[in-house]
C-alpha cells in the first residue's frame, strides 16, 4: 500500500504543477518556484512539534520526497535545524547542508549534458 500512496501523492503533485502551466498559463520557472515555496511553507507549519511536510513524508514516502516540493522542505528544514544548533549563522550554512548533493549533481550533470549535446544556435 506504501507504493500506491507514493505514486498517487507524487502524481498528484505533478498534476498540480501541470495544471498550473496548462490552465494557469504559468511558465515552468514560475511553476517550479511556487512548488518549492509550497514545500518550504509546509515545513514551516508544525503541529505537535512535527512539521506538516514531515507528516506528509511519513504518509507518502517517496511520493513526497521526490517532487520539487521536497527541495523547499529541505531548505527550510536544514536552516531551522542549524539555527537551533548554531545560531543565526546556521541559517546560511543549514540551507546547504541537506541540499548540497542535489545542487552539485545538477551542476555537474548540466555541464556534462552541455559538453555532449553541443546545442546549435
Amino acid at each position: 500500500m506504501d507504493f500506491v500512496w507514493a505514486v498517487l501523492v507524487g502524481g498528484a503533485i505533478c498534476v498540480i504543477g501541470q495544471l498550473m502551466m496548462d490552465v494557469g498559463k504559468l511558465t515552468p520557472a514560475h511553476t517550479m518556484t511556487i512548488l518549492v515555496i509550497a514545500g518550504a511553507v509546509l515545513d514551516g507549519i508544525s503541529f505537535g512539534g512535527v512539521s506538516l511536510y514531515d507528516r506528509f513524508i511519513d504518509f507518502a514516502g517517496a511520493g513526497a520526497t521526490v517532487p520539487i516540493t521536497s527541495f523547499g522542505n529541505a531548505l527550510v528544514h536544514g536552516a531551522t535545524k542549524e539555527l537551533q544548533d548554531n545560531g543565526w549563522i546556521g541559517i546560511l550554512t543549514g540551507i546547504f547542508e541537506l541540499t548540497s548533493a542535489g545542487i552539485t549533481a545538477g551542476i555537474v550533470f548540466s555541464f556534462l549534458a552541455a559538453v555532449v549535446a553541443r546545442p546549435r544556435g
